[in-house]
């Protein structure tokens, strides 16, 4: 992480004594070249003192019995050059260690690997180890769900999802202890779906490199494994597509490549504009209902999103991302909700940069904006001179962070900012993964990063979609459903149930579709004040 997130994790480091490092194996296969998912998970690793990346085990048939014909093979690799290339991953504290990493070529007796010492070791291929060796590790194997789905041809990682329509394609992470005991998983997370299952397959695994960090870092600290253990049945590695499924996903490719070309058309000629519409009602974040909602219409000059209340001197105002047809970024505006619609005021924040999510707030007296500023690359707190028009800076943090979609709270007398950033190599992606961090209130001259960071991994539910509610002693925090290929497919309400210093837990207790108005396909931002509440939806247009 950047400098902030660094400075913490020292002063975290100094005030716990730490047990002696976890000694990570690696299992790979003769010949294999190293992916960027794996040479950033290695820099990670070798980046953090809790972990040392003790030893590669080299497997001689690393692909087992996993063949694929070669029509497969052909559809791999012409989907992964077309839509899932990226540049080369310089790793560079792994290219400086690497020749004092220890290579172990495997062979039927465990002693050579015991020898290593391991704690356990990060399965990257098909063939797994021999049980005995398994037994011997104190943490056992670990592999992450998107190993098992590839041949040396090719790799079919979520060609199932893409042939299903699944909502989401799901990623992972299960551990094998031998002595006969069933696999366990650790975690999982889910992600959006691409028209590519080659695109899918690449963004899952950069993704997937969030899980295993989250959960190595879980088992350094308390050498025991996360809540979210589940046995599971034993199960054989996917199988490669049949010839049929590979012809019929090669027919389901060209038609989204297609689609994807003229996508890229209508943005070349500024037609192509998500349309967002508001809708208002009465009610709180536990009880409002949708049905009863009424529409606040967009204009083509004036179409909006990101809603947020703030009640100002008897009156209501609404914040939101403002934009027209064909605009290429948008700015903040606000208006006055009047008992039939909208009132437009005037425009609040604006710039050179796209801006969007207008968190509005008090404290001390004072009113707050936080936008979301993320081309800017860092988060931004505003104050307000002459409320509603007219902002100044107050505060910054997290400089150089791709931030989006920022919240600050107080609960139990602590300061909280939950972001949603992306930490990437080839996909920036906002949706994926929740941040949370101790401040020091909207000043954020203290920012300390949660020891379970990301605490929410995966487009399902990561994303905030508003504010943090404290409501009957309820903690809640909109999020945002991403499924279907759809941004914005739909809203959860989740239900903060733990939030410390040390861990974090939340439960969906509601989830809302478009559904209950005709015309949608999308909802994704809620906020309430007082007796009214506001959301935004993606029209069908």
């Amino acid at each position: 992480m950047r400098n902030e997130q660094k400075s913490s994790a020292k002063r975290s480091a100094s005030t716990h004594d730490r047990p002696a490092p976890l000694r990570i194996g690696i299992l790979t296969g003769a010949g294999r070249r190293f992916e960027n998912w794996e040479l950033q998970l290695f820099d990670r690793i070798l980046a953090d003192p809790r972990f040392l990346l003790a030893g590669f085990l080299v497997h001689p048939d690393p692909f087992a019995d996993q063949r694929s014909s070669i029509i497969a093979g052909w559809v791999s690799r012409l989907d992964r050059a077309l839509f899932a290339r990226q540049k080369p991953y310089r790793a560079a504290r792994f290219a400086r260690a690497r020749k004092a990493i220890p290579v172990l070529a495997l062979d039927r007796s465990p002693e050579p690997v015991a020898a290593l010492g391991l704690d356990l070791v990060l399965r990257h291929v098909p063939a797994g180890l021999p049980e005995d060796i398994i037994s011997g590790l104190p943490f056992g194997v670990w592999t992450l769900s998107h190993v098992e789905a590839q041949s040396p041809r090719a790799n079919w990682t979520g060609i199932d999802d893409t042939l299903a329509n699944a909502p989401e394609s799901r990623l992972g992470l299960t551990v094998e202890q031998g002595k006969g005991r069933q696999p366990m998983r650790i975690a999982e997370a889910a992600f959006n779906m691409k028209f590519s299952a080659a695109r899918n397959a690449a963004f899952i695994q950069e993704k997937s490199v969030l899980l295993a960090m989250r959960e190595l870092g879980r088992l350094a600290d308390t050498r025991q494994f996360g809540p979210a253990l589940v046995r599971l049945p034993k199960a054989s590695a996917p199988a490669c597509p049949t010839i049929g499924e590979t012809a019929a996903y090669a027919v389901k490719l060209a038609h989204g490549s297609l689609a994807l070309a003229a996508k890229a058309l209508r943005r070349r000629a500024h037609s192509e504009t998500a349309v967002w519409t508001l809708y208002s009602g009465r009610g709180a974040i536990d009880d409002f209902d949708p049905r009863q909602a009424v529409e606040i219409p967009p204009s083509k000059t004036s179409i909006k999103a990101d809603p947020f209340l703030f009640r100002h001197e008897g009156e209501t105002y609404v914040f939101y991302e403002n934009y027209g047809i064909g605009d290429s970024k948008a700015h903040i505006a606000v208006g006055r909700l009047t008992r039939d619609g909208l009132e437009p005021i005037g425009i609040a924040l604006g710039g050179d940069n796209h801006l969007s999510f207008p968190f509005v707030f008090s404290h001390d007296g004072a009113i707050f904006m936080m936008p979301e500023t993320h081309q800017r690359k860092r988060i931004e707190i505003w104050r307000a001179v002459s409320f509603p028009l007219v902002w100044e800076p107050y505060s910054s943090a997290l400089e150089g962070c791709s931030a989006a979609d920022s919240t600050l709270f107080r609960h139990k007398g602590t300061w909280w900012l939950f972001s949603n950033l992306s930490e990437h190599h080839a996909f920036e992606d906002h949706c994926s993964a929740l941040y949370a961090f101790e401040v020091d209130g909207p000043k954020l001259s203290s920012i300390t990063a949660h020891r379970r960071n990301p605490i929410v991994i995966g487009s399902a539910t990561a994303r905030n979609a508003g504010r943090v509610f404290a409501r009957h002693r309820r903690l809640f925090r909109p999020s945002q459903n991403n499924a279907y290929g759809i941004y914005g497919y739909g809203l959860n309400i989740m239900e903060i149930e733990q939030l410390d210093r040390d861990a974090y837990r939340e439960t969906c207790v509601r989830r809302i579709v478009p559904d209950f108005k005709p015309g949608l396909i999308g909802c994704h931002h809620f906020d309430a004040s007082g007796t009214r509440y506001i959301l935004d939806a993606r029209l069908n247009a």
